[in-house]
């Protein structure tokens, strides 16, 4: 066995049907008695609902939460806190949520705590982005870790068929990168593929049955597994391409990663076989060449939108995103070859195969 360094991340998980009831209790035992609802605007009812259930220890609900996290929004929150004197920010909701979160804790050192309402994955990473001139910015700050993540997979009950989708194929995205990683280790080997058949297994049925309680809880337990390897490891190519769609022509994230996957695995089929070929295995394959067109075949099983165009991608954003990625890449397994790659991209443009 090669040699390797592995470093678990300091938070304090607590996963489980119902747990959502408990955050009251949960937030007393850090002493926490001045704390500040984040979410999104399309969350800010339950939002208030949970800001009632707190009772006199929350100061507020901030829903103002968007994509990509712009610099302006983070800063009227970053305001916001200030004004409140806030001693914790809890994080209600998926990705965008988080990220404001983050981007807060990175200016103020406020601790977070985080109920994850999607499958995204960012709360279990010190990793942040903010956008600004459609640039979208990412680094590493331990600040941003949250302290505490509840999950509880009855909050994912309310998620629509289509987004149960796309956020958990963002999530596989994690783990099928940390394959790959240049930092990869066997201890986060092993929560990748087991994230990734966790999440292979209960997405079809979630789409079909999204009240499937058993369903959406092995997919949390995906996407938390996923969520620790986005943290733990590098990423490479295909998180280089999501940052650029999202930051560029903010397109929907999990959209993005949803649809973008197929094609930076095919991209990297060759480049580390061993990868791979797991990677094949537990997509219910056999052959490191299969694992594009694998992912491909899922997303139809999911009825996941299959062409960037689709979700926003102009006509010669290929072209654009080919040039970012390649003038300021990532780690990959493999070189960026600009002709393959605009190809391939020109082809998740049309929602055509990856070929």
């Amino acid at each position: 066995m090669k040699s390797f360094n592995y470093k678990a991340l300091p938070i304090n998980v607590h996963f489980g049907r119902g747990r959502f009831k408990e955050v009251k209790e949960i937030l007393k035992e850090y002493q926490f008695s001045s704390v500040l609802i984040i979410t999104t605007a399309g969350q800010a009812a339950q939002g208030q609902k949970l800001a009632e259930q707190l009772g006199h220890i929350c100061v507020g609900v901030h829903a103002k939460a968007i994509m990509h996290v712009p610099v302006a929004i983070a800063e009227e929150a970053i305001h916001e806190v200030q004004r409140l004197k806030v001693d914790c920010c809890l994080a209600l909701g998926g990705g965008s949520t988080i990220g404001l979160a983050k981007a807060i804790a990175l200016k103020t050192s406020i601790p977070i705590v985080a109920v994850p309402t999607t499958y995204a994955g960012s709360e279990m990473t010190a990793v942040y982005g903010l956008t600004e001139n459609r640039v979208k910015t990412t680094g590493k700050d331990l600040k941003v870790l949250p302290k505490v993540v509840i999950y509880d997979p009855e909050l994912s009950l309310r998620l629509p068929a289509k987004i149960s989708a796309c956020s958990g194929m963002n999530a596989m995205a994690h783990a099928v990168e940390a394959l790959y990683a240049q930092d990869k280790n066997p201890i986060i080997t092993m929560m990748a593929l087991d994230a990734i058949r966790a999440l292979k297994d209960a997405l079809p049925v979630i789409v079909e049955d999204t009240q499937n309680i058993e369903a959406r809880e092995k997919a949390t337990y995906g996407a938390w597994l996923a969520g620790i390897c986005l943290g733990s490891v590098g990423m490479a190519i295909h998180h280089k391409i999501c940052h650029t769609l999202g930051g560029t022509y903010n397109l929907p994230h999990a959209e993005a990663h949803a649809i973008s996957l197929a094609y930076s695995v095919h991209y990297n089929r060759n480049a580390d076989i061993e990868a791979m070929t797991q990677l094949a295995c537990a997509l219910g394959g056999t052959d490191h060449q299969q694992v594009g067109h694998l992912i491909y075949q899922l997303n139809q099983k999911l009825n996941i939108p299959m062409a960037l165009k689709d979700i926003g991608l102009p006509e010669d954003g290929p072209q654009t995103v080919t040039r970012i990625v390649c003038d300021s890449p990532y780690y990959n397994p493999r070189a960026y070859e600009y002709a393959e790659l605009e190809q391939l991209m020109q082809r998740a443009y049309m929602g055509l195969p990856p070929n």
